[in-house]
């Protein structure tokens, strides 16, 4: 007897386990280290030489989280008490991933189902341009053999099989939602709306204020983020480099904590530039609505170099970048003119969507006091690319080559964030705007004629 009241209170005594393991090899991987990120968790694992790798994860919850290697990435279900093992070829990725250990039943199971729904889409055109009954029976074809693989790991783990249920129908949702926009591109329909009875009743009544399923559910976080931005975008119209605190005010009324953060981290990355006369207030308003420690400093040190690229204030230097026809080209070679510089990269599909945009404005104001300067930040191994695409698309103007790509200086001391970026300097080497428009703004023709370039 006092054997076994020794035993229940050793018993009563152990300590919950409060993180997971994670370990596995990575044949032929791309990066050296992995990331493994959630709602409200984000974590760097290195990766040996060998590819292995090996952590200790304090997970504040059980659930769904990102694990990305390079550019690639998928979804991962963790637990604590998990002693989760992956193994894969960076390669193939996907179809290369396999799990063993505690945790392995679910993981396996995701890793499965994106194979399944990549197979059973096909290609992005032919599957978006199905008409709405042929559309609605693939993807409820698709849900019901994902569900056929859930069910068996429902003696194993019935909450996860309860929440993988209802991500499955958000992910139905989800394709429903996107179908409008993406079967009008595929399928060549200018203008295509779909049928008032296309969408159910509960997306079309969504309002977006499950902050589970935003952790839980990728499809739900998609919708909820898109549909968020929709509105605010609604409201800036296609004035946004003047963008108000009052046309932002519908962040505040967000009531996802977790989506609120991601809506402010995202629009001041672009909206809190030197270019919006409204940048001190909007940036008081993205500060007091946002509870990320991380994006809190994002948006200071933008702030802070934002107060130096103003209109009228010395323009950052760029010196001796390659210049395509030969030698080396600095911004103060080009002192005497205004100068238009595009950043830009050959891997960047806007960027590229501007060109002819770009060749136009060329035309029209050639022989004019301008100089228009188009500034690769390519890494040094796309540098063939960069020769090759000037000289196959005709690029006109001044054509450079960056320093450092992303870490060139002019690239950092103007918080460039993400290109295409049009910048303005006048003759005596000032910003006339940090943030310039597009080739394919008619503001910037405005701009032209309004300085009698």
């Amino acid at each position: 007897m006092l054997l076994c009241v020794i035993t229940i209170f050793a018993c009563s005594k152990q300590t919950k386990i409060d993180y997971a393991l994670f370990s596995g090899k990575i044949e032929n991987a791309t990066a050296d280290k992995l990331n493994i990120k959630g709602v409200d968790f984000d974590h760097e694992i290195s990766i040996n030489a060998d590819g292995t790798f090996s952590d200790t994860l304090k997970l504040a919850e059980t659930g769904f989280y990102n694990l990305s290697i390079g550019r690639e990435s998928t979804t991962l279900f963790l637990s604590n008490g998990n002693n989760l093992n992956l193994n894969m070829d960076a390669k193939e990725f996907d179809e290369s991933i396999k799990y063993t250990g505690e945790g392995a039943l679910e993981n396996n199971y995701l890793a499965r189902k994106y194979i399944n729904n990549e197979i059973s889409q096909g290609q992005s055109d032919e599957f978006f341009s199905l008409e709405e009954d042929a559309f609605k029976k693939k993807i409820e074809t698709i849900k019901k053999t994902n569900i056929d693989a859930l069910v068996k790991l429902q003696d194993e783990n019935k909450d996860f099989v309860t929440i993988e249920t209802k991500n499955l129908e958000f992910d139905n949702y989800a394709l429903l939602n996107n179908y409008e926009r993406s079967h009008a591109h595929y399928a060549k329909k200018e203008g295509f709306k779909v049928s008032d009875s296309f969408l159910p009743e509960a997306l079309k009544n969504m309002s977006y204020d499950d902050a589970q399923a935003y952790k839980m559910s990728a499809s739900y976080k998609q919708m909820a983020f898109g549909n968020t931005l929709d509105a605010i975008f609604e409201t800036i119209g296609d004035d946004y480099m003047n963008a108000s605190t009052e046309q932002l005010k519908a962040i505040s009324a967000i009531k996802i904590p977790a989506l609120k953060n991601e809506v402010v981290s995202y629009l001041g990355s672009f909206l809190l530039s030197p270019g919006n006369p409204n940048m001190a207030s909007v940036y008081e308003f993205f500060a007091a609505n946002t509870t990320d420690s991380k994006t809190k400093e994002n948006l200071k040190t933008t702030y802070e170099k934002g107060k130096d690229l103003v209109k009228g204030k010395p323009s950052p230097q760029f010196t001796n970048y390659e210049n395509h026809k030969g030698g080396t080209t600095s911004l103060e070679d080009l002192k005497g003119k205004y100068v238009y510089i595009d950043v830009w990269a050959t891997w960047c599909g806007p960027c590229k969507a501007e060109i002819p945009s770009l060749k136009a404005v060329e035309k029209q104001f050639h022989g004019k006091n301008i100089e228009f300067v188009s500034t690769s930040i390519d890494v040094a191994k796309d540098h063939e690319a960069w020769v090759n695409m000037v000289s196959e698309k005709e690029l006109g103007g001044i054509q450079l080559f960056a320093d450092d790509n992303w870490k060139s200086k002019f690239v950092t001391d103007y918080a460039i964030q993400g290109i295409p970026r049009f910048i303005l300097v006048d003759p005596n080497g000032n910003i006339v705007s940090a943030d310039a428009p597009r080739p394919s703004n008619p503001k910037l023709v405005e701009l032209f004629t309004e300085l009698k370039i």
